[in-house]
């Protein structure tokens, strides 16, 4: 297994740049937590911990994680991305409208029904993004 050092220290030769401490700190900062973050709170961690890093360059090297399926950038109609490190398996996201809680969750059945979709149509589907929005029914949620 490569790890993610090696992962990327190739992505980056190949894009032309060179390897730094800050931009594989934003990967393992990525990595460190399994949560769907936006770009400011992976900053502000990184400065909490003392580590010298520019908001350029945490945007930058995410995009370049993005490209090159490191990470996942999720748009949850919140007007602004949040990230996530690709290394959990394939699940789908239930977010609350609300609190913006986010459920990742896996569903067979849902699985199934995107291929027969696409073979209906026509497709070989490739990937997917697959959603929902809704309000939970959490009595803690704090925007009830």
């Amino acid at each position: 297994m490569v790890s993610h050092k090696h992962k990327l220290s190739d992505i980056l030769k190949k894009s032309g740049l060179r390897y730094t401490r800050q931009r594989q700190a934003v990967l393992d900062e990525l990595n460190r937590i399994q949560d769907h973050r936006d770009v400011e709170d992976i900053y502000f961690s990184m400065k909490r911990k003392g580590l010298k890093v520019s908001r350029a360059t945490v945007y930058r090297t995410l995009k370049l994680l993005v490209k090159n399926n490191l990470a996942r950038r999720l748009d949850l109609g919140e007007g602004k991305y949040r990230f996530e490190n690709r290394e959990s398996k394939h699940h789908d996201h239930i977010i609350c409208l609300d609190c913006n809680k986010i459920i990742e969750f896996m569903n067979d059945r849902i699985e199934k029904l995107q291929e027969e979709v696409a073979e209906e149509y026509g497709f070989t589907l490739t990937k997917h993004i697959f959603q929902l929005y809704g309000n939970c029914v959490d009595k803690f949620c704090p925007n009830k």
